[in-house]
């Protein structure tokens, strides 16, 4: 039977293709002539393979010889992931739209990456530990005493402020338009020798007997750069009047300049532990310093809870916190703070520098709310810690005299010269105490040996104030050499103009004219109504009201002076005015006297045989009018520079007291006067308002 044909046998069946001659002459198949030498389906597979393997290879070579750097294209898209969990995501999105805040693990990463950043062939510094690891700056910031505050003349009593005061709230900071806070320096002592050396709390970077840092308008006041110190112009000289003539001091003395000290040992903060995790340490210390308060307090809280028996660790979370408070101006934050430096001190395993570092601290921060029987406690447990130290101690005496302990801050300077007899710092405190007891003579050798030594804490105007004040009262014409050396260390304007609370800039001579001061309508007043004046004046005289109180500020060689306040540091006595109506009505209306919160309204009463001291005022802020009452016809006079003027009865007589002034009263019946101290016409509404009272 013949076999079926369809389309599946033919295809099977192979037909050899006839057999051609190619132009060389040579026999081929068909096929292969037909295809002119194309691929066969054998071929494209192996071609196949060739490149197949070729890829493969090129793919090792790639790697292995690393010819891409992934981790570069990676590390873009990293970029983005914000949230620390390895990708970017819709929480990544969040975050990066400010929806949600940053893992505090994200940031302390973060900041050990930048603080593992190191510039190349960096020269090692100073500031590296002996086993090799860098200490942060923080370390270094406990070297700083516990600053000396400025005196002021206000009275704290003996319970101190430590119920009261709050700085961040209280009228001594004030926020200005723009919301900016506006520091204002504290009083300083007026030079009417106050016994008291207090201060109010609540200021920052207030160096003591520094000028004022001048104030602006409220929509002028710049936000402070950190640790930036402002720039203080120098307060112009004295017009058209003539110094007295002094030793000529272009240079200060040898002896004069600080000798430069050795650098001291940088403080070890971390105990055995603690070095193992510095890393992380240094890593939220790095936020603070930044600036970045907020995630600072984070990060140590943080470590806080990680390792809770690690002294650094709070001291960090209190610095932070410290940080925050002044940002957010939260006396609430600042006394957390205070108890997490108290935490950390008393943390087992606390290295001794620490310990001194957050204590010392503490009593500072205690200091500025105003807690001087807090601060003074804290002093004392450090004295007991480590008695051997000095430096503590001389802060120890301090803070006896802010809380107007003389006796004991005496006590504490006894002790600390008989250790170590050449401490300039205790030398010019001991001065200053035997001075406010008036022994002059006694006092002059601590204050000057103490100037001389040039130690940390004796540059200050008020103690060469007090030196040279001590020489003048003993007629010793050196006392002007020290105020020269005053003048020249920048702490007075002038030899005459020796006021230490000032603002910068305002026009300074020693007399003015009713003209120069721009109070024409107030001058009339005070003169048209003098006998009004003096008349209440004289009814109040009388000794068994006891309304004329001696002056008790010790500026009297000889004789008896009495005064009758009216209206102190801007506020009216109104008992007072009481007694004297008339006078009170009349001087209602000029908030340039009446508002002054640095000077006073008071009749002022001098019997014969009565010499005044030469002295001056504490600030530039004021002028003093004397409108005349009753003044003998001689032997009445006051100096003010080297100008001496007198008294008339029914005018007004305008200087400025922050100069070098002097009264004579050698007549044979007593003279009265009735003083007014106003605003100096050059500072500006916004200043007059912000100013803190002297």
């Amino acid at each position: 039977m013949a076999p079926r044909k369809n389309f599946r046998n033919q295809a099977k069946k192979e037909v050899k293709p006839a057999a051609v001659v190619n132009k060389n002459g040579v026999k081929v198949e068909a096929s292969v002539a037909a295809s002119g030498g194309g691929f066969s389906g054998t071929k494209i597979f192996t071609w196949f393979m060739v490149l197949a393997l070729l890829g493969v290879w090129s793919s090792v070579a790639v790697v292995w010889f690393d010819l891409v750097d992934y981790d570069n294209v990676i590390g873009k898209l990293s970029a983005y992931d914000a949230d620390g969990d390895g990708d970017f995501d819709v929480e990544d999105a969040k975050v990066l739209l400010g929806l949600k805040e940053r893992p505090v693990s994200v940031l302390l990463r973060e900041a050990k990456e930048d603080y593992a950043v190191k510039e190349p062939d960096a020269a090692p510094t100073p500031d590296d530990d002996v086993d090799g690891s860098q200490n942060t700056d923080v370390e270094s910031e406990i070297q700083a005493a516990v600053p000396l505050p400025p005196i002021s003349d206000d009275f704290i009593p003996d319970d101190s402020r430590d119920e009261a005061t709050h700085p961040y709230e209280d009228e001594n900071n004030a926020i200005d338009t723009k919301g900016e806070l506006v520091e204002k320096a504290q009083p300083q002592q007026t030079v009417e020798e106050s016994k008291q050396y207090n201060n109010q709390p609540g200021s920052y970077n207030n160096q003591p007997g520094s000028p004022e840092t001048k104030e602006t308008e409220a929509e002028s006041v710049p936000e402070p750069e950190a640790d930036v110190e402002p720039e203080v112009e120098s307060v112009p000289e004295p017009e058209a009047d003539v110094e007295p003539e002094v030793e000529s001091v272009p240079e200060l003395e040898a002896e004069f300049v600080p000798e430069l000290k050795a650098k001291k040992k940088k403080p070890k903060l971390l105990n055995k532990f603690e070095k193992t995790i510095k890393t992380e340490i240094d890593a939220a210390e790095k936020l603070r310093k930044k600036g970045k308060v907020e995630e600072a307090v984070r990060a140590f809280e943080t470590l806080v809870l990680q390792y809770p028996q690690s002294p650094r660790c709070r001291y960090g979370k209190a610095l932070a916190e410290d940080g925050l408070a002044e940002k957010m101006l939260s006396n609430d934050m600042l006394q957390k703070a205070i108890g997490t430096y108290k935490e950390a001190s008393e943390l087992p395993n606390a290295t001794p520098d620490l310990i001194k570092a957050t204590l010392k601290k503490r009593a500072e921060r205690q200091q500025f709310l105003g807690r001087m029987r807090g601060a003074l406690a804290t002093l004392e447990k450090l004295v007991q810690i480590f008695p051997e130290d000095m430096a503590l101690k001389n802060d120890l005496g301090v803070a006896h005299l802010l809380i107007g302990d003389n006796n004991s801050a005496k006590r504490v300077y006894e002790e600390v010269l008989a250790t170590a007899p050449s401490d300039g710092f205790a030398k010019v405190h001991y001065g200053f105490i035997l001075k406010s007891e008036n022994k002059i003579a006694e006092s002059i050798p601590f204050l000057r040996d103490g100037l001389e030594s040039g130690d940390p804490g004796t540059d200050d105007g008020r103690f060469y104030f007090h030196l040279g004040d001590a020489l003048q009262r003993m007629g010793d014409d050196s006392a002007y050499k020290w105020y020269e050396r005053g003048h020249q260390r920048g702490h007075f304007a002038s030899v005459w103009q020796r006021s230490l609370y000032n603002v910068d800039g305002l026009k300074a001579q020693p007399w003015w004219t009713p003209k120069d001061t721009g109070y024409m309508d107030l001058v009339k007043t005070l003169e048209r109504n003098w006998r009004i004046i003096r008349d209440e004046a004289q009814s109040v005289m009388d000794k068994t009201t006891g309304l004329f109180v001696p002056e008790e500020e010790n500026l009297r060689e000889k004789g008896e002076w009495g005064q009758f306040t009216l209206w102190q540091q801007g506020k009216k006595a109104g008992e007072s005015c009481r007694s004297v109506p008339k006078t009170c009505g009349l001087l209602e209306r000029y908030p340039e006297a009446t508002g002054c919160k640095r000077g006073q309204i008071k009749f002022s009463v001098m019997q014969p045989g009565t010499h005044v001291w030469p002295h001056t005022g504490p600030t530039n802020c004021r002028l003093r009018m004397h409108l005349g009452l009753v003044i003998p016809k001689t032997g009445c006079k006051i100096r003010c520079t080297n100008d001496t003027r007198a008294w008339e009865e029914g005018k007004v007589l305008i200087f400025d007291d922050s100069f070098e002034h002097e009264v004579w009263q050698d007549a044979d019946s007593y003279r009265l006067i009735f003083i007014v101290d106003v605003w100096h016409p050059e500072l500006t509404q916004y200043q007059r308002q912000t100013l803190s009272p002297i």
